[in-house]
């Protein structure tokens, strides 16, 4: 089972947006070294939305080759359309992906029935862990606690990422859920109770600028440890908020070239971090002990 501190690892790119490979290697032993639990590769936060589906693969194999089995590795492989997402999946494992995470199809807008079948589609098409994906602000659709449920009874899927930040979720779904349905934070600033409630992680974009840090509050949360949970959370508040100053990756990639761990390279229609929102973010950094800035 994975659990704790899951960085949703951003794409290093070169200034033209071509992909960064040695970036990339660098970031993985960056995350192996501070005890990331465990690597999302192009999911959001990796720029999945502007990646082209050999560029997607490539990342997922490189990522996979890098960590070499020292952790897990989750392959970002949603999509809108059911085949897509089916055929993502499947190139996923051929590359070794210990599982895959799938957002719910974004723009389409499809019932909770559509929803069902989309993600039973792809469990019953490729033999490999599933982790259900909800972030409505972003899909434009919500995947509700039930309909999450009635999934967590399809074989193959073991868990969701719950991006919402409502925090009653948890225990809706872990009542109606399959015994073992993993339960995964995608809200960074709810993270922390969200384990401290039963939840067994964060699927994080704060893990790429202070992932030691995340790792120490998720062990400390899921083992029930309030007061030092809360303790190291209070010291990643800061970033838990300015990682968002504008849409995300773009605070994290301008963090993470800061750090000197990648190049300060970026694609439409996202544009590099806005100079006035430097100065809050490098203290949320500081604040958090992210390393040297530069």
């Amino acid at each position: 089972m994975i659990r704790g501190s899951i960085v949703a690892l951003v794409t290093p790119m070169e200034e033209d947006g071509a992909l960064d490979v040695l970036s990339l290697q660098r970031l993985v032993e960056f995350h192996i070294e501070q005890r990331s639990d465990a690597i999302v590769a192009v999911g959001t936060t990796g720029e999945s939305a502007t990646l082209d589906e050999e560029e997607h693969v490539e990342v997922i194999r490189l990522t996979v080759q890098q960590a070499a089995g020292r952790l897990p590795v989750i392959a970002g492989t949603g999509s809108n359309s059911t085949r897509e997402a089916i055929e993502l999946t499947r190139r996923a494992k051929a590359v070794g992906a210990d599982a895959c995470l799938l957002v719910t199809p974004y723009y389409n807008k499809p019932t909770q029935e559509g929803l069902y079948r989309h993600h039973r589609a792809v469990a019953e098409a490729v033999d490999i862990p599933q982790i259900l994906y909800n972030v409505p602000g972003r899909t434009g659709c919500d995947l509700l606690p039930e309909t999450a449920a009635r999934l967590s009874r399809v074989p193959n899927i073991v868990g969701i990422k719950e991006a919402t930040g409502q925090l009653e979720r948890l225990e809706q779904i872990r009542a109606q859920a399959e015994p073992g349905f993993l339960l995964y934070s995608g809200d960074d600033a709810s993270g922390c109770e969200f384990c401290l409630r039963g939840g067994q992680g964060v699927i994080s974009v704060t893990a790429n600028v202070a992932p030691r840090l995340m790792h120490e509050m998720c062990a400390a949360a899921i083992g029930g440890r309030r007061a030092e949970a809360e303790e190291i959370d209070a010291k990643l508040a800061g970033l838990h908020r300015d990682l968002f100053i504008e849409a995300n990756p773009i605070p994290v990639k301008w963090a993470v070239a800061a750090m000197g761990l990648a190049k300060s390279g970026i694609r439409l229609p996202l544009t590099w971090l806005s100079p006035s929102c430097e100065p809050a973010l490098r203290e949320a950094m500081q604040r958090a002990g992210a390393g040297s800035v530069r």
